[in-house]
């Protein structure tokens, strides 16, 4: 119950219909969700309210798995990002908007609703109230995506070391598709416009008119290749002033002073995991500077070498930051999850200065020998068709067995790795180079 009555959104509440002691139960465990179970959490949330084929969640915040989906499986297997970017340009504020949409290659009812401060959009596919009273039913289910979406940022943040690992192969692994796709399809119409363009054909309007839809694929599949690889990937002057931002209300009622040096305009893009854990551990430090005593300047500095992201935070207090205490700590390993490396020189009389250099690039990391795990051909296959990405219904699908047989493996697998979630498994896979 204290999930439900100490969370940001408590406020949010009022109006609400009287809440039954499922609904509670519901939100709690929306609350609990990890960022693998929460689209599922939150389908079963809502259902008593809104019936759906399936429930989508596009955010963002999550760069490596910017989908959380759950429900039929022929919709979230292929309901695409470019869609959903689609319809999220069509629901303009945080107003539920119902219609329709094209959402895993056809047009079908949807509900949607946005989370302005992320830019975050759910969609329910089929939305059907189940509800006796369908605006108190609707909402219920405004409020749970309100709470699932704050909570999605909050798990981003406190991601554990294997999330942001996992996270960035998984951006990698889309851009490296995407491109080969691109290069693929590219060379496939420049190739039909080169014979569209030959002169040995007759029918001069049929050609000129095939040759321009043809031109016309081609610039819209460059223009999509340019929006998966700006998807997870953020210029580093925006992401300064969204630190700029999460930061201007503490500068706001603190009293102390907080310089922002930007970086360069031209500074190299981020890859969202780094723009994720750079802002994190600058709030962090800045909090850990604000407690001391006798701190009135904090001076944070960010700046792009080409291949890393370069952190300055300085204080000006009398160097009373301990470099062993737990907030330190915490934000040192979420430094060396990215391969990044954090250094503090405290000066007694002097301040604190804190350097930290992030990586832009994943190591390079060659394919290992995995034989000491001792797999079996079967388990490596699921351990492979897990790496990718890809749901046990899916893998039983591919493989030709039972989902009760994918789950047997996935057990199996667990045990072998000394692993405890699919997260980790997954992470371990791709340090291994299995993709």
């Amino acid at each position: 119950m204290s999930i439900v009555a100490d969370h940001p959104l408590k406020d949010s509440l009022t109006g609400l219909p009287d809440l039954p002691w499922p609904l509670l139960q519901a939100i709690a465990a929306v609350a609990d969700a990890s960022l693998g179970q929460i689209a599922e959490r939150l389908r079963d949330a809502t259902l008593p309210y809104i019936g759906s084929s399936a429930l989508i969640i596009f955010t963002e915040d999550c760069t490596g798995r910017p989908q959380k989906k759950a429900g039929a499986e022929e919709i979230i297997s292929r309901v695409s990002i470019t869609e959903l970017e689609a319809l999220r340009a069509v629901v303009s504020d945080e107003t539920p908007w119902f219609g329709e949409a094209d959402l895993a290659g056809r047009n079908r009812p949807v509900l949607a609703v946005k989370y302005s401060p992320s830019n975050a959009i759910l969609v329910i596919t089929d939305p059907k109230p189940t509800s006796p009273e369908p605006d108190a039913g609707l909402t219920v289910v405004e409020y749970l995506w309100r709470l699932t979406a704050r909570r999605i940022q909050e798990r981003v943040t406190d991601a554990p070391p294997s999330y942001l690992l996992e996270s960035r192969a998984a951006s990698a692994e889309r851009v490296r598709v995407t491109a080969e796709l691109t290069d693929l399809h590219s060379t496939t119409l420049e190739i039909l416009l080169a014979a569209l363009r030959a002169s040995a054909l007759d029918n001069a309007a049929a050609r000129s008119t095939v040759t321009g839809l043809a031109a016309k694929a081609l610039v819209e599949l460059r223009t999509l290749s340019d929006r998966t690889t700006d998807s997870v990937k953020e210029p580093v002057a925006r992401a300064f002033e969204r630190l700029r931002d999460d930061l201007r209300p503490l500068t706001r009622f603190s009293g102390i002073e907080v310089e922002f040096i930007e970086p360069p305009l031209n500074g190299r893009a981020l890859p969202g995991e780094v723009a994720h854990a750079a802002r994190a551990v600058v709030r962090g430090l800045v909090l850990a500077m604000m407690e001391q005593p006798h701190v009135s300047r904090v001076r944070t500095q960010w700046d792009c070498d080409g291949e890393n992201l370069l952190i300055n935070v300085r204080d000006d207090g009398r160097g009373s930051l301990d470099a062993d205490a737990p907030s330190i700590a915490r934000l040192d390993r979420r430094v060396q999850a990215l391969n990044g490396q954090l250094r503090m020189d405290v000066m007694p009389g002097w301040g604190a200065d804190i350097f930290v250099s992030l990586p832009l690039d994943l190591p390079a990391r060659p394919a290992e020998d995995v034989a000491g795990w001792n797999l079996a051909a079967r388990e490596l296959e699921v351990l492979q068709h897990l790496a990718a990405g890809e749901r046990n219904r899916l893998i039983a699908s591919t493989l030709g067995i039972s989902e009760n047989t994918v789950k047997f493996h996935v057990r199996n697998l667990f045990r072998k790795l000394d692993v405890g979630s699919r997260t980790e498994a997954i992470a371990l896979a791709h340090r291994h180079g299995l993709r």
